[in-house]
């Protein structure tokens, strides 16, 4: 297997690559993988010649310094969950001095508006962040493909709309949620929950399948009340927002209608552990 810490060194080897037409499958993340990384992984594979996996714990797109602290390296187990799908695929682990040299900064952009719903009001400046390090990777890689979960489907919505308004030569490819056994959306959070977290963290996806059924008679926002309620009940979450939003725009809804598709997101705190969850409602 290729590791490469340096831009020089992997534009050096996927250039011969590139100028041969190879397709290549780009699949980002922070490191910390689990099977719904895999997942994506996978679908590189079957859909590329040539498959990279970048493992880079972004500073920009934290909002909290305890939580960039906290988040779990761990990249030789990285590699060899890696290495049971196949030896062949490519991983770029740069330090930050190699993305951002001596100063630690995002670029500004903007997403006409997505990046102030949702996240975007609890997190300042993490989608500057995430639009500044997939631009670079983006650039430095030149994928053909590139695949992100839907469990962040606002970044989802927000990376798409840097790949057009940005004119980016990419083409995203937004994958379904993997799950565990109990519904808990898979993340490499979920490594820093205790056994008893992990098992109440489930508790999010039920609510999630509850409030679905609600939302076929009910209005949103009696639906995202009822949420409310059930999280004000559960003692071992605190519940930092639920919202009811139409997919392409991501603003919360104010009245249904028929012509538009919804999804329900939800961020929350359990043994302070910031999850997130969200499903399609229609």
């Amino acid at each position: 297997m290729d590791i490469f810490k340096t831009n020089t060194s992997v534009t050096k080897h996927l250039e011969p690559l590139l100028n041969k037409g190879k397709t290549i499958g780009f699949v980002p993340t922070m490191g910390a993988l689990h099977k719904g990384h895999l997942s994506l992984i996978k679908k590189a594979i079957a859909q590329n010649n040539v498959v990279i996996v970048s493992v880079f714990v972004n500073p920009t797109q934290f909002n909290n310094t305890k939580d960039l602290e906290k988040y779990p390296r761990t990249l030789q187990k990285d590699v060899a969950l890696i290495q049971t799908l196949s030896d062949k695929i490519i991983v770029f682990a740069p330090n930050t001095n190699e993305i951002y040299g001596n100063t630690i900064q995002s670029k500004k952009y903007s997403f006409d508006g997505l990046e102030f719903q949702m996240e975007g009001k609890f997190r300042d400046g993490h989608f500057d962040g995430v639009g500044t390090i997939l631009d670079y990777f983006f650039s430095t890689l030149k994928p053909t493909n590139a695949y992100f979960g839907e469990k962040d489907f606002q970044q989802l919505q927000i990376v798409k709309k840097l790949v057009s308004k940005y004119n980016l030569d990419v083409n995203i490819i937004g994958c379904e949620i993997f799950r565990e056994a109990s519904g808990l959306a898979m993340s490499s959070r979920n490594t820093r929950l205790t056994d008893t977290g992990k098992t109440e963290a489930s508790f999010i996806y039920k609510t999630l399948l509850q409030a679905k059924k609600k939302f076929g008679t009910k209005s949103a926002s009696k639906v995202e009340e009822w949420v409310t309620k059930q999280f004000a009940k559960n003692k071992h979450f605190k519940l930092e927002y639920v919202t009811i939003a139409e997919v392409t725009t991501l603003k919360t809804v104010k009245r249904k209608s028929k012509k538009q598709k919804y999804r329900i997101f939800i961020a929350a705190f359990i043994d302070n552990v910031r999850l997130i969850d969200n499903i399609a409602l229609n």
